[in-house]
């Protein structure tokens, strides 16, 4: 039989018990160090490193400038590189109209101008009282940025002269706005931007260019702003906007030769920009180019206000002023909104569908669509407009109250037309780390460029009406 065990008497079992307990207490201390060091760090350092991305727009660059380069015999080496290097679209669908303002306000937020409220480039002002002023104020956009998404995610924000940030949740920010386009449009830029900011910035790269200045030289000079950011400020997500090329589309046309030579100095800058970015987080960066809308030449005009007060839908004072109306057309490039002051005013209502009858029935007015009602808020532009009325190619809107309703104009590049037209498609490219070479998108939504830059930013955007591109992820239905 085996021999029983020997009793342990309390004394005896003690030592080993505040053994046992030594361990336990150890290992409870090893896990509280390990865990106060794991929260001590920083939210970013607790997760993989996030690729920077620039976004860089080019104010009304047409895709097939870059697609198809050597027809138009451009040399433009560093644009192609990116539709080599990356991803592109082989045309972007705009939102409605297809202008500067509601469109970039697209691009940061991935919803319509209907949903962000950006209705066009300047708020309606029948009565002129707001002396010519646009939608500076991002207090204006009602859904979320890509620049707040990328804030609450812990990340640096910037951006240099991208339309509708005033005021924005943005890190280090120099805001798109003018007054007069003189020395005094400095200062105020400088006052509204990050504070102390842009006085630093020009202690080393002398005076930001004043007011509404989009030259190239003009753009020339932001471009060295955005570059300074990029290595002073170090963002992980930051916008630039140049608009020397839809400038020279206005003043002479789409293909001109003005508007190819501006296109080739831009496309120095987006080489100096990406450089830039290139050193500044050593080669690892995403970038990306954008547009907001095509252009058209246009020479013949339509002035809807001048009909409506032939119609005694609005009435002018001695001085040819606006003294009082029932509807005014909110005019937009290559469409309006008619908007009335009742909506309940039926017989204003009937009289503007009689009256833009007999207009679309006459080729020489160069109507192409009217909307009302649900086919209008379809649209998704001109938010409280009885009526959406757009224009063919080779027609834009005029706005004078007075004079003849169809005449011709001077003429040059135009859009804000309804985006139906192939040339009124803008331009997206996107290359770096994790994005795919040479890969054709296709033709895109507007609405997918936040999202898609959301996903490679690894941040959320859940408000975004479109998909992002790279991943197939529906974000929202649209």
């Amino acid at each position: 039989m085996p021999l029983l065990s020997k009793p342990v008497t309390p004394a005896e079992s003690f030592p080993r018990a505040a053994g046992v307990l030594r361990v336990i207490a150890l290992a409870l201390l090893s896990l509280l160090f390990f865990a106060a060091i794991r929260f001590s760090l920083p939210a970013q350092a607790q997760r993989p490193a996030r690729v920077p991305v620039v976004m860089i727009s080019i104010d009304g660059l047409k895709p097939d400038y870059v697609l198809e380069a050597d027809k138009h015999g451009l040399k433009i080496p560093n644009l192609r590189r990116l539709m080599k290097e990356g991803a592109f679209a082989s045309g972007v669908v705009g939102v409605t109209p297809t202008v500067t303002y509601p469109s970039h306000t697209t691009l940061v937020t991935g919803v319509s101008p209907a949903k962000h409220g950006i209705i066009t480039n300047s708020p309606f002002d029948p009565y002129s009282k707001n002396m010519g002023g646009w939608y500076w104020y991002a207090e204006d956009i009602k859904a979320p940025t890509l620049w707040e998404a990328a804030g609450k995610a812990g990340l640096i924000t910037a951006s240099v002269d991208w339309p509708v940030t005033v005021g924005a949740e943005i890190r280090y920010n120099i805001v798109q706005y003018w007054r007069a386009s003189t020395p005094d449009d400095r200062k105020l830029t400088r006052a509204l931007s990050t504070k102390g900011l842009l006085t630093e910035a020009e202690q080393t790269l002398g005076p930001y260019p004043e007011g509404y200045d989009y030259e190239l030289p003009a753009d020339r000079r932001r471009a060295k702003f955005v570059a300074w950011m990029l290595e002073k400020k170090k963002p992980q997500f930051l916008t630039g906007y140049f608009s020397s090329l839809d400038e020279d589309q206005h003043h002479t046309a789409p293909y001109s030769a003005k508007t190819f030579e501006t296109l080739e100095g831009l496309d120095q800058i987006v080489g100096e920009v990406r450089a830039a970015a290139e050193r500044a987080y050593n080669g690892r960066v995403v970038f990306c180019v954008v547009s907001d809308h095509g252009h058209i030449t246009a020479d013949k005009e339509l002035h809807l206000n001048a009909a409506l007060r032939e119609a005694g839908l609005l009435e002018l004072d001695e001085k040819q002023k606006l003294k009082s109306w029932r509807a005014f057309a909110w005019t937009s490039g290559g469409s309006v909104g008619i908007m009335l002051k009742d909506a309940n005013d039926e017989q204003a209502r009937n009289q503007i569908r009689e009256l833009l009858r007999r207009l679309a029935a006459d080729p020489a007015s160069g109507i192409d669509r009217v909307a009302e009602g649900s086919e209008a808020a379809a649209l998704n532009g001109f938010s409280g407009a009885a009526f959406i009325v757009g224009v063919k190619p080779g027609f834009k809107m005029g706005g004078t109250l007075t004079g003849p309703v169809m005449r011709m104009g001077s003429a040059g590049g135009n859009h804000g037309y309804l985006p139906v037209y192939p040339d009124m498609e803008a331009s997206f490219f996107i290359a770096g780390p994790g994005i795919p070479a040479g890969r054709n998108l296709g033709q895109i939504d507007m609405r997918d460029v936040a999202p898609t830059v959301a996903g490679v930013l690894g941040v959320a955007l859940p408000s975004a009406e479109g998909r992002d591109l790279l991943r197939g992820a529906k974000v929202a239905e649209r």
